[in-house]
């Protein structure tokens, strides 16, 4: 079975940055757009960045000139750079094929902007 972990959430202040880092332990990023994915409490899960198998991103208006999603094909994994974090950045982040695969939900991390 495909297993996906993500890392690199945390607590941190407004402002502030971290970067996300997913990988597989199988190759569901091979040939595939990738997303992250992220869940605010009690909030659907929406798609926050995605990027094509050629390196094209596209983003949710929300994070637009914060985040950056970038892919390393040959190691499956995938990055998001979060910079000028705010409060409403706070959820849990998922990554995940584009369209996801059901199958394949890491548990996720956890990001929480606060003061």
């Amino acid at each position: 079975q495909v297993q996906v972990v993500e890392s690199g959430g945390g607590l941190v202040q407004p402002g502030g940055s971290l970067r996300l880092a997913c990988q597989s332990s199988g190759r569901i990023f091979s040939g595939k757009t990738m997303a992250w994915y992220r869940q605010a409490p009690g909030k659907g899960r929406v798609v926050a960045a995605l990027i094509t198998t050629g390196g094209t991103p596209t983003y949710h208006d929300s994070v637009k000139g914060r985040f950056t999603i970038s892919r390393d094909n040959a190691k499956d994994t995938l990055y998001l750079q979060m910079n000028s974090l705010k409060p409403d950045d706070t959820a849990m982040y998922y990554c995940n094929s584009f369209p996801p695969e059901q199958t394949s939900w890491g548990q996720g991390t956890q990001v929480t902007v606060s003061s």
